[in-house]
């Protein structure tokens, strides 16, 4: 083993004192041996060992097998095949619901779906040219809708409008007729043995209908019909022809769906003031109200709230022969305090 011989300047020699000190000198046993080769040997041995390699003896395994069980030969215990199977349907079932969870909860841009609803005050069509128009109703006030019968005579001038003979045989008798300007072939019911509606579905009681002016049916006028006039159906002025309907003789009523309460005026609440305003409208093909005015008046500010609160009723539209048609209604808008 090498060691380290250290001098000091205390112990050099006495021939050696006034000079300079030197720093000590250190000593390592074994690096004398040590003796560097020049680089042309170490570059002639790195060729030699390429161009000629030396042979090395074989080389000997040390290595031994060892012996390991076969996964394969063992049967796997259908009790753990079983919870294997349940808990990976568990799992994938899991991730299934996460996943569908997820794609509902996507929030997904809908398209707003408008009614677009007519607003417009209602102007009934005119008839084409080659139409006749027209109309007209009756009735006697009677609380049964009108009988079923058959259409009278048409006339251009008629004397006597249709109705329920009270005598058997008058001294005077007139033929009952309605208003029409030339002969036209209309839906009827020719081997009825009374004269009435023939849409109507009434056979038990013999009515005129609940309209006003003689006639039959639900209008007013002296006709046959829902109209105003001394013609047949719906309209006015005689004749036949389309216009506005109204519920009887094959007209059905329109169903209120949609009614906001009114609300009182303040000088009705002051007044505690009460009452029922009668207001008429149009209800359109559509089931919107249209042309609302005041029918029967009540006055102290109730009419104006009368007519806010019917212009945003909802109606389900009345039905002619399976078609939605415009009826001219009356409603009752009362006024009560609680």
């Amino acid at each position: 083993m090498g060691h380290t011989v250290l001098t000091s300047p205390n112990l050099v020699p006495d021939s050696n004192r006034g000079r300079e000190p030197q720093p000590p000198a250190l000593h390592f046993a074994g690096l004398d041996s040590i003796v560097e080769e020049p680089i042309w040997k170490t570059l002639f041995a790195s060729v030699v060992d390429v161009l000629f390699p030396k042979k090395l003896p074989p080389l000997k395994l040390s290595s031994v097998p060892i012996a390991v069980r076969d996964p394969m030969a063992v049967k796997r215990s259908p009790a753990s095949s079983a919870v294997s199977f349940i808990t990976h349907a568990v799992v994938f079932g899991l991730i299934l619901l996460f996943t569908l969870q997820q794609w509902h909860e996507r929030a997904i841009a809908k398209k707003a779906v408008v009614t677009p609803i007519d607003v417009t005050p209602f102007v009934p069509a005119a008839p084409a040219k080659d139409v006749m128009g027209g109309g007209g109703g009756g009735g006697n006030h009677d609380l049964v809708e009108a009988s079923k019968g058959k259409l009278p005579k048409m006339e251009k001038a008629p004397l006597a409008p249709p109705q329920i003979l009270k005598l058997d045989h008058p001294k005077l008798p007139v033929e009952p007729a309605v208003m029409m300007p030339q002969q036209i072939k209309l839906p009827d019911n020719p081997n009825m043995p009374n004269i009435g509606v023939p849409q109507s579905t009434q056979i038990a009681l013999a009515s005129q209908g609940g309209g006003s002016g003689s006639g039959f049916g639900s209008g007013s006028g002296g006709g046959i019909g829902s109209g105003n006039g001394n013609g047949i159906g719906p309209g006015t002025g005689g004749g036949y022809g389309g216009g506005l309907y109204h519920p009887g003789g094959g007209v059905s009523n329109p169903v209120l769906v949609y009614a906001p309460d009114p609300e009182f005026s303040d000088e009705a609440r002051r007044a505690k003031y009460q009452g029922v305003c009668v207001v008429g409208l149009i209800v359109d093909a559509q089931g919107n109200p249209q042309r609302v005015r005041i029918v029967r008046p009540l006055g102290m500010g109730l009419d104006e709230k009368a007519l806010e609160a019917v212009r945003q009723y909802k109606f389900k539209p009345a039905v002619f022969n399976g078609k939605p048609v415009p009826v001219e209604i009356n409603i009752e808008v009362n006024f009560r305090i609680y």
